[in-house]
């Protein structure tokens, strides 16, 4: 177990806030044309200027935190591999934790201030490069929020000890409590949810898939009436946030496995969902959301930076019976359950 996990909470809300803060001061003060700049490729994904401005906050204030702690420190920009041990010196197998974090997991939206994006972070006990997504005992994700926009939330858990929140208004300065939600309807009919489909490449698959479930579930579509209703939120977070808040009643990213089939097609997909995506699913869990791979197992992964994981969250189990069945069903009649949700790291640059 994590020791004086509440203090340490302390601690990196404290560093989320800071992150925060630094991302609404440059764009406000920057223009988009600068804060875009590619400046990077690593662990296959681009990384913007606006990155950069993220983690020069997050090593000072983990190196500060080195002082405290000893710990593995796994993010993009950390280097190819996206780790670095603290204090400086340290050996990673005999230090006490592992932090995953994502500084900024939506760095598209908020570059052109299309939606909010979030600062990930989870911590596990350090067992060496078997730690998992399992081990997370602390998690905690940060909204950065709009220039226009005046509130931010926020959501965080220790394993055993369910689900906390706040919405904080960066006009005011006042902090009030804000509470997880998950939608408790017992269908996906008249609600919103989907498949992720960001990106150019695999989405007529993906889109395939989905029309081809809710046809199963609720039958074939009539003239005028909609059946449900999807809200792609390009980032992990966001979508953990939607189904928290109960806006989504189900959703799932299988970007992993479509990737796979193209793959072997000659084709690439590009982009898939890695660990420090996923890193806050605890509170999820503590929330009472049901998370799963692609085959229905628990959501699990190696905590690095390269892994490409397919996950799927439910509201409740009344969404997960409805669901899960059939949309397994559907992924193996199309032959994308031929190989584990979990892929071996490529090199997607």
């Amino acid at each position: 177990m994590i020791q004086h996990a509440s203090s340490l909470l302390a601690q990196l809300r404290i560093i989320h806030e800071a992150i925060r803060d630094k991302i609404v001061t440059s764009c406000e003060q920057q223009a988009i044309e600068q804060l875009s700049e590619i400046v990077a490729e690593q662990a296959g994904d681009t990384i913007f200027a606006l990155d950069r401005i993220s983690e020069e906050v997050l090593i000072e204030y983990f190196t500060q935190l080195g002082t405290e702690r000893s710990f593995v420190l796994i993010a993009e920009g950390l280097g190819e591999d996206g780790m670095r041990v603290f204090p400086e010196g340290a050996v990673a197998n005999e230090v006490e934790l592992r932090i995953i974090i994502d500084p900024i997991d939506g760095t598209r939206g908020i570059l052109y201030q299309k939606r909010p994006a979030w600062i990930l972070t989870g911590v596990a006990p350090n067992r060496g490069t078997e730690t998992s997504l399992q081990d997370i005992e602390l998690a905690l994700q940060t909204e950065i929020p709009l220039i226009k926009q005046h509130l931010s939330d926020s959501f965080w858990s220790i394993a055993g000890y369910g689900v906390e929140g706040e919405r904080y208004n960066r006009i005011t300065g006042e902090r009030q409590p804000l509470h997880a939600q998950p939608s408790q309807a017992t269908t996906i009919a008249n609600g919103y949810g989907s498949i992720a489909r960001f990106f150019a490449g695999g989405r007529a698959e993906l889109a395939a898939i989905e029309d081809e479930m809710i046809d199963q579930i609720l039958g074939p579509g009539q003239a005028g009436k909609v059946r449900t209703f999807e809200d792609q939120y390009i980032c992990s977070g966001g979508q953990f946030y939607e189904l928290l808040m109960g806006h989504d009643r189900w959703l799932a990213d299988l970007r992993p496995l479509v990737d796979r089939v193209m793959q072997q097609k000659g084709q690439m997909l590009g982009l898939s969902c890695h660990p420090y995506d996923l890193c806050t699913a605890l509170i999820c869990r503590e929330a009472g959301l049901m998370m799963t791979d692609a085959t229905g197992q628990p959501l699990d992964g190696p905590l690095d930076v390269e892994t490409p994981l397919a996950w799927i969250g439910y509201a409740n189990e009344a969404i997960q019976t409805q669901v899960a069945a059939i949309l397994r069903e559907t992924l193996e009649r199309r032959g994308l359950l031929t190989a584990h949700s979990v892929i071996e790291p490529r090199n997607q640059a």
